[in-house]
């Protein structure tokens, strides 16, 4: 009985995934605005800059050193940052939910920041032997922001996260 009862409690709920999209994309928002505040504020570049190192995961490597503005790649920077958004924080739903922490908030703040810390070594140190350009962007805000992308993303997916069908 008391095996039945502790294999009940180990039983995992799925991750409700249109509230880890939901999520991704407000955090991918957020984090976009953060990067371009500070990269024309603080650095005074261009604000297209990283869009066009954004659009050239997508668009290839000769789009990366632009800093002009342009509809098609400013667009695929938006398209190319909320996909990747909404699948990092699907990921980040998935964990939280694995690890049973949706029921308290401040562990699942704690995860999501964990989580935004990883996701910068993965994005800046894993993912710059793909996309070299990438580890131009390099920063402690760039940790910042994704400090802030995984909190706000976990956050945003405990607010959303619709157990009940709505009525």
């Amino acid at each position: 009985m008391d095996l039945h009862l502790n294999m009940h409690r180990m039983h995992m709920r799925m991750p409700h995934w249109p509230a880890a999209i939901v999520a991704g994309i407000v955090a991918g928002a957020v984090l976009m605005v953060l990067e371009l505040l500070y990269s024309t504020t603080t650095l005074g570049h261009s604000p297209w800059q990283i869009s066009h190192k954004i659009a050239a995961i997508t668009m290839g490597s000769s789009v990366a050193n632009g800093a002009d503005f342009s509809v098609l790649v400013v667009g695929v920077a938006l398209i190319t940052h909320y996909v990747l958004g909404a699948l990092f924080a699907a990921v980040l739903a998935l964990i939280l939910e694995s690890a049973h922490v949706t029921a308290n908030p401040g562990a699942s703040l704690f995860a999501g920041a964990l989580f935004g810390l990883l996701l910068y070594l993965f994005n800046f140190y894993v993912l710059s032997g793909l996309f070299p350009w990438v580890a131009e962007l390099r920063s402690w805000a760039a940790v910042m922001g994704h400090l802030l992308f995984g909190m706000i993303a976990a956050g945003m997916y405990l607010r959303l996260d619709w157990t009940e069908p709505l009525a």
